[in-house]
Order: C-alpha cells, then sequence, then structure tokens
C-alpha cells in the first residue's frame, strides 16, 4: 500500500514541477526574445522555484494511503515514470498557463505603450 501510494505522490510531484518549470523556461525564453527583456528575472525564477518545490514537497508528504490502492494492480518494472497521459496533462496544462500568462504579459505591454506614446499627450 505505501509503495503504491510513494509511486502515485512521485508522479504528481513530477507533473507538477515539470509543468511549472516548462512554463517558468518558455516564458523566459519567449519573453527574452520578443521584449528584449526578461519577465522574470533569475531571482525571481528561484523564489518561483522554491515556492513551487515547498508546495509540491508539503503535496507528496501530506497523502496517506487508501485501501482502494490495493485493488489497482502494481506497476511493473519497464513502466515509465511518465506515461502518455501525464505527457498529455503537462503539455495541456503547460499550454493553458502560457495562453493566460503571454495575454497578460502583451495587454500589459500595450498598455505601458499607449502611456509612453507621445502622440496621447494632450496639449494644454
Amino acid at each position: 500500500m505505501w509503495g503504491r501510494n510513494v509511486y502515485d505522490s512521485i508522479s504528481k510531484f513530477l507533473q507538477f514541477q515539470l509543468t511549472v518549470n516548462v512554463v517558468a523556461v518558455v516564458v523566459a525564453f519567449t519573453g527574452a526574445c520578443i521584449t528584449q527583456d526578461s519577465p522574470l528575472k533569475a531571482v525571481q525564477m528561484l523564489w518561483v522555484n522554491l515556492i513551487m518545490d515547498t508546495f509540491a514537497s508539503l503535496a507528496l508528504a501530506t497523502e496517506p494511503p487508501t485501501e482502494e490502492l490495493l485493488l489497482r494492480r502494481p506497476y511493473g518494472r519497464d513502466q515509465p515514470l511518465l506515461s502518455r497521459t501525464m505527457l498529455k496533462n503537462i503539455l495541456g496544462h503547460a499550454a493553458y498557463q502560457l495562453v493566460i500568462i503571454f495575454t497578460l504579459l502583451f495587454v500589459a505591454l500595450q498598455r505601458g505603450q499607449r502611456a509612453q506614446d507621445p502622440r496621447r499627450e494632450e496639449r494644454v
């Protein structure tokens, strides 16, 4: 029972971590290419990783095993840790988060450019 619970917890931890890291890398790289300045600085990336590691480790350590785990067949030794379903979930969640983050980033850039546009200044 404990072995299956540990395996499930590690799978959830990996799925969460990979999703967060994929999003952070894509945002940093794409933002640096488009805006010529990374939206996430190095210290901010370290804070994101620290906070995400803390939440993920808490989730890993606090889920108790249940009796339903014994009704499931055990995982084989050759079964990969990242299944096809997990990869789909990681990419799907990452795409969702990227759409929201880039929408917020580019809306903020557009508003910032409009505020700095000298043609918009009203003359007295």
